[in-house]
Parts: structure tokens; sequence; C-alpha cells
């Protein structure tokens, strides 16, 4: 099953916001809150939590700092008090992917962090959007998830510990179907 463009994003987003930074933005351990509203076209509402610990945390900053390297020519990131602001060009896809973001720290419970994107040529029919993520920390993890246990808007656990092992090879990640034992919802549109 494909993981839908939204949260393709938003995956993108957590990761370059920790990648961008040599001493990234530390995260308090436990279960995480992660909301991605805008992207262009219809407006969207993506809500996920991930567990999260420092290891999965430094992973992360490691994947995304090494994917920048290949990606994109500029990849600037800067902490000031509790603010941090980015700029990034990367070409992804056959497009030239220009970047700029504000993110506001609340402590290590919490963050905002707007992001707006051009795109040259367009890319999947977008010339540019603005996307808002916010996540704040919601308490310990939940029974049974381990650390990198990310549950998608459909419903689908993924672990993002898998995921980044995939990049180096392993194949692609495998989603688990969510909790309940229902069938996934599907991230197809109609049509």
């Amino acid at each position: 099953m494909r993981i839908a463009m939204g949260t393709l994003a938003l995956l993108a987003a957590v990761v370059s916001v920790q990648a961008a930074a040599q001493d990234y933005p530390k995260l308090k351990a436990g279960l995480w809150e992660m909301e991605r509203s805008g992207g262009g076209g219809a407006p969207q509402l993506n809500k996920m939590t991930m567990c999260l610990d420092a290891t999965v945390q430094k992973q992360m900053f490691e994947m995304g700092a090494g994917t920048m390297q290949g990606m994109c020519s500029k990849h600037e990131f800067k902490m000031s008090g509790n603010r941090g602001t980015g700029d990034f060009i990367c070409d992804f896809g056959g497009s030239r992917m220009h970047s700029t973001s504000t993110m506001t720290m609340t402590g290590d419970t919490s963050y905002r962090t707007e992001i707006h994107t051009t795109y040259d040529p367009p890319f999947m029919g977008q010339k540019e959007n603005t996307m808002v993520l916010t996540a704040r920390h919601t308490g310990a993890c939940k029974p049974g998830q381990r650390p990198g246990d990310m549950v998608l808007p459909n419903g689908q656990t993924m672990n993002m510990r898998d995921a980044m092992g995939a990049t180096k090879g392993a194949g692609a990640p495998k989603a688990r179907p969510p909790a309940s034992g229902q069938p996934p919802k599907s991230d197809r549109q109609p049509g």
C-alpha cells in the first residue's frame, strides 16, 4: 500500500526540522502527537503519533543530514533561544524545491513550524504550498510501542528505525495494520 503524499510531506518535515541543525532541538522522550495542516490543494489535516526517544531522534538527525547532503545545495537552520529559522534549496523529483521555515519551541514539550515551499518546475501539479506542523508531547509511549513507532493518519503503524534501515538498501518499510485489527483506511483518492 502506498503512503499518502501528505504523510510523506509530514515525514520530510519532521526529518528536515530535526536534521537541519548541527545542534538539533532536543525533544522530551515519550509519545508525541503531530498534526500537519495545509500542503496545497484542498485543505488537509493529518494527525499522527510517534514514540520518540533520544536514540531515534539522533538517528533521524543523522539520516536527514545525510539525505540533505546529497539533495540540497542549501540547508541552513539556525536556533536562537526558542526560535529556529530554516532555508533549504533541494532538487527533488525533477523539481527544484525552495523551502523557508520558522519553528517556535515551547521547552522540550511542543513546537510549531510553518514551512513555505516553492517548486520550479511545479511538482505533482503544485507551484507552491504552505504547511504548518504542530507537535506536542502527550506522555509516555503506549504499552507495546517501541521507540520509532509512528501511527500514520490511516491508522497503520510503521517504525522510523525500520524505515531508516530501509533507506540503506533493506527494501521498503513495512506498515503494520491499525491496532484495532480493522483493515487500514485507503490512502487513495476516489476517481
